[in-house]
């Protein structure tokens, strides 16, 4: 009985996940200016970027918790990860993230990731002086989760996340949280074939507020100059919530390799279906040797995308990575440096690098 509460648990926390999606999920791109918090869909993490996030099937470890957060509880002991963006190169913004997952328990694992988006200095100009020269002010967009995840048996993973976000400039600001759910599924001989569902940014609406949008006129209908001050009030929006559908299969090229797992290819799929923006088709390929090397590319399709004419997004569907990972100690820890590229148009693409350690 206990056993087949194990394997239950999981399948109704999707369905209700699937439930819950139906009424946040629709997919209308003619809705996209609703939507806020956009850096939720940024993926800071070099790895899980160079195939496009299509992983979203197979992912294992602290990356999870951007693309799948049940992935996290394939964490062996601990992870730490920190990665910089040069985010669309040639507009001088960066994304630095940072994080940490945990084994506990028999097979429980909990972690925290930080995103931190930095625009650098901006001129301040107002109606008066449009020109600047006021001093400058810097935007602080950063994000915070928390995750736990849970093996429910051999085959089954699932976990959840809550996310707190922060954006502000000196006189105004707005927060919220949004929290996400996703269950992994692994079967076969070497668990070579990978399912996988996520539900993402689900959570009450924001709404910015600060005395940024205050201003002073002068009293109507008044012969003095006294002036008063008018609060405006800034309109609610919603966040991006989405839904990851995913698949993968892990292919040996010799007979024993599935158990020494000496040269491997992967192939995963994804289809993402969006709340606001175009829906999307997510697939890519990795090569792994040993575990010490791994090479892979992806590809992100939507509607419109092929064309300059009809793309709505800066990214042009392309991306590729590639992994170096070295052991060391008696504890097979390892030392791993991560590289990842998407193609944009305009600006030079967006590069990712980071170094993770496994203890």
């Amino acid at each position: 009985m206990k056993h087949n509460y194990r394997l239950i648990l999981p399948f109704a926390f999707v369905g209700l996940a699937l439930i819950q999606s139906k009424s946040l999920i629709g997919g209308n791109p003619d809705r996209v200016g609703q939507e806020g918090a956009t850096e939720l869909l940024i993926n800071p993490w070099a790895r899980s970027s160079g195939w496009a996030g299509s992983n979203v099937a197979g992912t294992q470890g602290l990356e999870s918790m951007f693309t799948n957060v049940a992935g996290t509880a394939f964490t062996k002991k601990t992870e730490l990860i920190f990665t910089h963006d040069q985010y669309l190169k040639g507009s001088d913004i960066n994304i630095n993230a940072f994080g940490l997952t945990q084994h506990v328990g028999e097979t429980g694992a909990i972690g925290l990731a930080i995103m931190s988006m930095h625009f650098g200095d901006i001129p301040i100009t107002t109606s008066e002086s449009p020109e600047g020269g006021l001093g400058t002010y810097t935007p602080q967009f950063i994000n915070i989760a928390l995750s736990y995840a849970k093996g429910f048996s051999d085959n089954i993973y699932g976990g959840l996340a809550l996310k707190v976000i922060t954006e502000k400039i000196s006189n105004i600001s707005a927060r919220g949280v949004a929290i996400d759910a996703g269950i992994q599924y692994v079967t076969g001989k070497h668990n070579q074939l990978h399912f996988g569902i996520s539900l993402k940014n689900v959570g009450p609406r924001m709404q910015y507020s600060g005395d940024g949008l205050s201003f002073k006129t002068p009293v109507p209908a008044s012969t003095s100059t006294q002036t008063m001050t008018v609060d405006q009030r800034a309109a609610q929006f919603e966040l991006p919530s989405l839904l990851n559908i995913g698949a993968g299969y892990d292919f040996y090229l010799k007979k024993d390799s599935a158990l020494y797992k000496t040269h491997r290819i992967t192939v995963m799929a994804n289809f993402v279906d969006n709340s606001f923006d175009k829906d999307q088709f997510l697939i890519g390929l990795e090569y792994g040797w040993k575990n010490m090397l791994m090479l892979r590319a992806g590809y992100s399709y939507e509607q419109g995308i092929t064309s300059l004419a009809t793309r709505t997004t800066v990214y042009t569907g392309p991306s590729a990575g590639f992994t170096v990972e070295i052991p060391f100690g008696k504890n097979k820890s390892t030392f791993g440096i991560d590289y990842s590229y998407r193609a944009t148009n305009p600006f030079e693409g967006t590069h990712t690098i980071g170094a993770r350690i496994n203890l």
